[in-house]
C-alpha cells in the first residue's frame, strides 16, 4: 500500500486487517470485480476504499479534478459517514472526498465538484441530479462502489443504479459490499460486473448475528415500554445506547419522553430536516447526548464508537433489519447488549425472525418494569425508577451541539420538546425514498405532491391572478377565488362551501377561505 494512506489510518489507529479486508485487498489492488459480504461492524468500508486510494491520482500527482471513484450508498447518514472515513484515510495523499446527497443546498456541492475532487460519495437521487444538470462528470470513473446494495433495492433504488451505471465507463472496476447477499442482489451484479468473485469473510449463516453481542428477548406491553426503557438505561457501566423504532412518529415520541424523564437523549428520523438529523448524530459522536432514538435510516452502516447497548422499542421488520439494528453495538471485535421489546401482537413476526436467524427465543418471557430479571440480566440497580436521579444528569444534551443551516429545499420548520426544531426536506428522490413513515421493508413509495382541490374556472382564476398559465395540480389553490366583474359577479370575491362531491357550480370549486 502506498505509505501516506498506511500513516493517515496508523493515526487513528487501525493497523491490521479484519477478515473482509484481508480476503478483499489482493482482488481489489489487482483490479477485479467483487462482491464484498461479511458481518456489519467488520470493516467493509476500508475493504473498498482502501484500493480505491491506492489507484486515484491527486493533483499533486497529476489529477485534473474530474471524479474518478465513485461510492453509491442508501441514506445520507451513511453518505456522511463513509467520505469521513475515506478522507481520513487520504487525507496525507491529499486526496479529496465530497459527499453528495440530499437534503442540503445544491451550490455547495456544486462549488466543491467545480473545485475538482478524486472521489464521490453519494446517495442516488441527488447524484443523478447533479449528473443531469452537468455538475457531476463520471465519465472517468474508473472504480464504482455500491455500498449496502441490499437496502438500496428494499428502498427502491434500482432504477437509478442503473441509469448512474449507464453514465460510467463500461471499463472500470465495480465492487458491491453488503452484509446480507438476496438472490437478486446476486443476480443484479451479474448484469453489471465483469466476472465477480464473491467472497464472504464468515460461513455459510448468512445474516447471522455478531457473537460478542448479548441478545435479551423480552414480550413487553405497549404502555410498559417506557418504564421498563427507562430501567434498560440506568445498566451499570453503560456507554451510548441506541433506541430502534419503526415509524418516525414513534421515534419522536420516545425521544421526547426520554427528554422529559431526564435522559439526555436526541432523534433520528425522515421527519427532521437534514440539519437536525446531522446535529443529532454530532452530539451523539461527541457524547453530548447519549441515547440516540432513530428509525431504520440510521441502521445500516452507522459507526459510532462507544455504543454498549442496542435496544429494539418496536420489533424490527424482518431478519435483515434486526441483524443491522443490533450490528450498531458489538462493533470492531467489542462487545455489546442488545435487548429487544416484542409487543403482543408482533410475537408471529419475532418468532419468523427467530427462525431465520437460528436463535433461541422462541418464546420470550412476559416481561415489565418490575420483573426482577430485568436488574439482574443488565445489572440495573434495583432502586432505578422511571426517572434518572439528578445526580446522573451529566449529559450537555443537545442544545449543546450547533444546527447548521444547510440551505435546505423545501423547508418547513418543526417542533418538539425533545429536540430543537429542525426543517423537513422537501423534494428529492432521497428524501421520497429512505424517509418514509412505513418500515423499511419493501419498495417505497414517494410522497405525493400537493394538489390544488380548484378545477376549471378557479383554477383558471388562480393561473390569471399568478400572471401565467397555472396547470391545475402543481399549484396551490388561491387564497380567495371568485368571478370577474362582468361575468355573473359582482367583481367582489365570493366564498363557497363545498357540499358533498366535487364542485358542483359551472364547474369552479370551493375557496380555501
Amino acid at each position: 500500500m502506498h505509505p501516506d494512506v498506511i500513516a493517515a489510518l496508523a493515526e487513528v489507529g487501525i493497523t491490521r486487517t479484519f477478515a473482509i479486508q484481508e480476503l478483499t485487498l489482493p482482488l481489489a489492488l489487482a483490479g477485479h470485480d467483487l462482491i464484498g459480504q461479511a458481518r456489519t461492524g467488520t470493516g467493509k468500508t476500508l475493504g473498498f476504499g482502501v484500493p480505491m486510494l491506492q489507484r486515484v491520482i491527486p493533483p499533486a500527482e497529476g489529477g485534473d479534478g474530474v471524479p474518478q471513484a465513485l461510492v453509491v450508498v442508501p441514506t445520507r447518514e451513511l453518505c456522511v459517514q463513509v467520505s469521513r472515513d475515506l478522507a481520513a484515510a487520504g487525507a496525507k495523499r491529499g486526496i479529496r472526498v465530497q459527499a453528495i446527497y440530499g437534503g442540503r443546498a445544491f451550490e455547495p456541492q456544486v462549488s466543491s465538484l467545480q473545485a475538482g475532487v478524486e472521489i464521490v460519495v453519494g446517495t442516488p437521487g441527488r447524484l443523478l441530479d447533479l449528473a443531469q444538470q452537468g455538475h457531476l462528470i463520471l465519465g472517468k470513473v474508473k472504480v464504482l462502489v455500491l455500498d449496502e446494495a441490499d437496502e438500496m433495492l428494499d428502498l427502491g433504488f434500482l432504477p437509478d443504479i442503473e441509469r448512474i451505471l449507464a453514465m460510467v465507463p463500461d471499463k472500470r472496476q465495480t465492487m458491491l459490499f453488503s452484509a446480507t447477499m438476496p438472490g437478486p442482489i446476486v443476480t443484479l451484479s451479474r448484469s453489471f460486473m465483469t466476472q465477480p468473485t464473491h467472497i464472504r469473510a464468515h460461513g455459510n449463516d448468512e445474516g447471522s448475528t455478531v457473537p460478542q453481542t448479548t441478545q435479551f428477548i423480552y414480550r413487553a406491553h405497549n404502555l410498559d415500554k417506557p418504564e421498563l426503557l427507562s430501567r434498560v438505561l440506568q445498566s451499570r457501566d453503560r456507554g451510548l445506547v441506541m433506541v430502534f423504532c419503526r415509524t418516525k412518529r414513534t421515534a419522536q415520541k420516545v425521544a421526547d419522553d426520554l427528554v422529559e424523564r431526564g435522559f439526555a437523549a436526541a432523534a433520528v428520523h425522515g421527519d427532521l430536516g437534514q440539519g437536525a438529523r446531522e446535529q443529532a448524530l454530532r452530539a451523539f459522536r461527541a457524547g453530548k447526548v447519549d441515547v440516540l432514538v432513530a428509525t431504520d435510516v440510521a441502521a445500516r452502516g452507522i459507526d459510532v464508537t462507544g455504543v454498549s447497548h442496542v435496544v429494539n422499542y418496536q420489533c424490527p421488520e424482518d431478519e435483515k433489519t434486526y441483524v443491522h439494528r443490533i450490528g450498531r453495538t458489538g462493533r470492531a471485535g467489542s462487545t455489546g447488549v442488545a435487548v429487544t421489546l416484542v409487543d403482543w401482537d408482533d410475537i408471529p413476526r419475532w418468532q419468523l425472525i427467530n427462525k431465520a436467524l437460528d436463535l433461541d427465543f422462541a418464546d420470550p418471557p412476559e416481561t415489565y418494569s418490575t420483573s426482577p430479571w430485568v436488574y439482574t440480566d443488565l445489572d440495573v440497580p434495583t432502586t432505578a425508577t422511571g426517572r434518572l436521579p439528578r445526580s446522573q444528569r451529566t449529559r450537555e444534551g443537545l442544545g449543546a451541539e450547533t444546527l447548521e443551516d444547510l440551505g435546505e429545499t423545501g423547508k418547513r420548520q418543526r417542533t418538539g420538546s425533545g429536540h430543537s426544531g429542525g426543517s423537513h426536506s422537501g423534494p428529492g428522490r432521497d428524501a421520497a425514498r429512505a424517509d418514509e413513515e412505513q418500515p423499511s421493508a419493501g419498495p417505497r413509495k414517494s410522497r405525493p405532491r400537493q394538489r390544488t382541490r380548484g378545477s376549471g374556472a378557479a383554477a383558471e382564476g388562480a393561473a390569471a391572478a399568478l400572471g401565467g398559465d397555472a396547470p391545475a395540480g402543481d399549484t396551490p389553490a388561491p387564497a380567495v377565488a371568485g368571478g370577474e366583474p362582468g361575468e355573473g359577479g359582482s367583481g367582489r370575491p365570493r366564498r363557497r362551501r363545498r357540499r358533498g362531491g366535487r364542485g358542483g357550480n359551472g364547474g369552479g370549486s370551493e375557496s380555501a377561505a
